[in-house]
């Protein structure tokens, strides 16, 4: 299935999801979709710490790529079965389908800010963003309150903390991740010529 070439301003239009769910059917797609799922297991245990308890993982690189190839759908198709994979594999207290929603929740971001569109240092910026404070803290900390003895404004503001502070490492690490990547993805035809005014609404 060839890839279509069209860009998108955003992602609120019928074709965007057209296209989006058509990635479900292309063979080419969900195998890469698949190798990405078993890279970030492979390099799930790899981590650069930065301070006290404070570590950059690897994995969120991967998933960007992955969303930005493979789409939204097909993004958060691969964020809940491999979270589910990765308790099978190596469970790390009990199951808690919170944490699958919220890997599922940041793979539809990273989907829906990259996917099939200029792919700027602005996007880059505010996904992470959003996947920061929306998913890892506002979500993370109700999972945390359910799970555990604290109140949520204990986990909250421990987790807000956390990631505002590794927010620009993470963000300076996806830009680098990106500008080194796309000419590759371009050549391999896995991601939209990065053409700034071949825009569709």
């Amino acid at each position: 299935m060839t890839q279509s070439k069209t860009l998108f301003s955003h992602p609120f239009s019928a074709a965007y999801w057209k296209l989006a769910w058509a990635q479900t059917r292309n063979l080419r797609i969900l195998t890469l979709a698949a190798l990405c799922m078993a890279l970030k297991m492979a390099v799930a245990s790899f981590r650069i710490p930065v301070g006290d308890q404070l570590y950059i993982y690897f994995t969120y690189l991967i998933t960007a790529v992955q969303c930005a190839v493979c789409g939204p759908v097909v993004g958060v198709l691969c964020g809940g079965i491999g979270d589910l994979i990765e308790f099978a594999i190596a469970p790390n207290g009990p199951f808690f389908p919170g944490y699958t929603l919220s890997s599922m929740a940041g793979a539809l971001v990273f989907g829906l800010f990259l996917f099939h569109t200029r792919i700027t240092v602005w996007r880059l910026i505010l996904s992470r963003l959003i996947i920061n404070l929306g998913v890892n803290v506002l979500m993370g900390s109700l999972w945390s309150y359910l799970l555990y003895s604290h109140g949520y404004l204990y986990y909250f503001f421990q987790s807000l903390i956390k990631n505002t502070l590794l927010l620009p490492l993470e963000v300076i690490l996806l830009v680098f991740f990106f500008r080194m990547l796309s000419p590759f993805l371009q050549r391999r035809g896995w991601i939209v010529p990065q053409q700034p005014r071949r825009s569709k609404a």
